[in-house]
């Protein structure tokens, strides 16, 4: 087998985010009032932003992390081991008081730590009554040493989830009493599920009792800005913005290219061509009735961004529900606006149009 010589792993590290982290601080350095739901498109460098923000915190902060990204929670159970983390051969106190009297920085849990004895009562009881007053008297407790902060990131994995009645509205009432009426945490929702975010938004519940906070993809001066980091040449800079715009994701996956020698021609074309063949199998589904929509109507959607790269829209119809799901266009119902998810969904819709042309 050939020896590899070892090397440092390269990282690209966190990128501006000046106007959000502000946005943000501003919000937590006054009493909790309101839920704060994070949302943008795919891959806008929602949950790297409040990572990165979580770790900046002065010492009085204490940040509960639960990520459901990836998790399967169909029941009471599954939410429960998805809240929480065990800490093992630590009682309650040890716990309380370690967040309550470290002070050398800013306390990070990914989860809520409780000890195993605390998650077989919880799971005992069955209610989510219980999950709440549990968790009411646990910020009550932090409250008077730490400023508590909990984050729930992709939260609409429960949206359908049953307790009784679907869970997501009882987690709403909880999060409602957590900071309009105790004032005791600072909660943020972080979605990238635009339908669920336009389903929250007409939540009669919700109304005045939370704030939307966009995160977008990196306007040019940043991506730019970006991009010199990794000694991109002024040619290439401007062609990873036409093809890619300032989606972070694939600003970092080129910037790996551009570190590991890669032609950044050659990679972005192929970036375009392999989402192109993407939305294209949407119709080989549509020819073999794997989905029940009509190619016309899905080829009008995409003519209205033929020369557009956002409008505004009067009523979802079930297309664009459809390419919502499919992660092909992304809708804004704060600003009643659709676009693609990203310049390189743009491109690739367009270049779809050109294949039905040459038909």
């Amino acid at each position: 087998m050939r020896d590899f010589e070892r090397k440092e792993m390269r990282k690209t590290g966190f990128h501006d985010r000046e106007r959000e982290i502000k946005e943000i601080m501003n919000i937590l350095n006054t009493e909790p009032t309101l839920i704060t739901f994070i949302y943008g498109p795919i891959n806008s460098g929602k949950t790297e932003l409040i990572n990165h923000l979580a770790k900046q915190l002065p010492e009085n902060y204490v940040v509960f992390n639960v990520n459901l990204r990836g998790k399967f929670i169909s029941d009471y159970r599954d939410f429960v081991r998805a809240l929480f983390k065990i800490e093992r051969e630590k009682t309650y106190k040890d716990i309380i008081r370690k967040i309550s009297e470290v002070s050398v920085k800013a306390l990070n849990f990914v989860g809520i730590p409780v000890t195993e004895d605390i998650l077989n009562l919880l799971f005992k009881e069955r209610t989510y009554e219980d999950v709440f007053e549990f968790l009411e008297d646990y910020f009550m407790k932090i409250g008077e040493n730490k400023n508590s902060v909990l984050i729930l990131d992709e939260l609409q994995v429960i949206k359908d989830v049953k307790v009784d009645e679907l869970l997501i509205y009882k987690l709403f009432n909880f999060f409602i009493r957590l900071t309009k009426e105790l004032h005791l945490c600072h909660v943020f929702a972080i979605t990238s599920d635009s339908l669920f975010v336009e389903r929250i938004y007409k939540e009669a519940m919700l109304q005045g009792r939370c704030r939307y906070l966009f995160v977008d993809d990196f306007d040019y001066e940043t991506a730019i800005a970006f991009l010199n980091k990794y000694k991109f040449g002024e040619k290439e800079r401007e062609m990873v913005w036409e093809y890619v715009g300032g989606k972070p994701v694939y600003l970092v996956e080129l910037a790996n290219a551009k570190m590991n020698g890669k032609d950044i021609e050659e990679e972005v074309k192929k970036l375009l061509k392999i989402r192109t063949n993407q939305i294209l199998s949407i119709f080989d589904e549509i020819s073999l009735r794997k989905v029940e929509y009509s190619e016309e109507a899905i080829i009008e959607e995409f003519r209205r961004f033929e020369n557009e790269e956002i409008i505004q829209y009067d009523r979802m119809n079930k297309e664009k529900i459809f390419l919502v799901e499919r992660n092909i266009l992304f809708i804004d119902p704060i600003q009643r606006t659709v676009k693609p998810q990203s310049k390189l969904d743009l491109l690739a819709i367009r270049n779809v149009l050109k294949c039905e042309r040459k038909k």
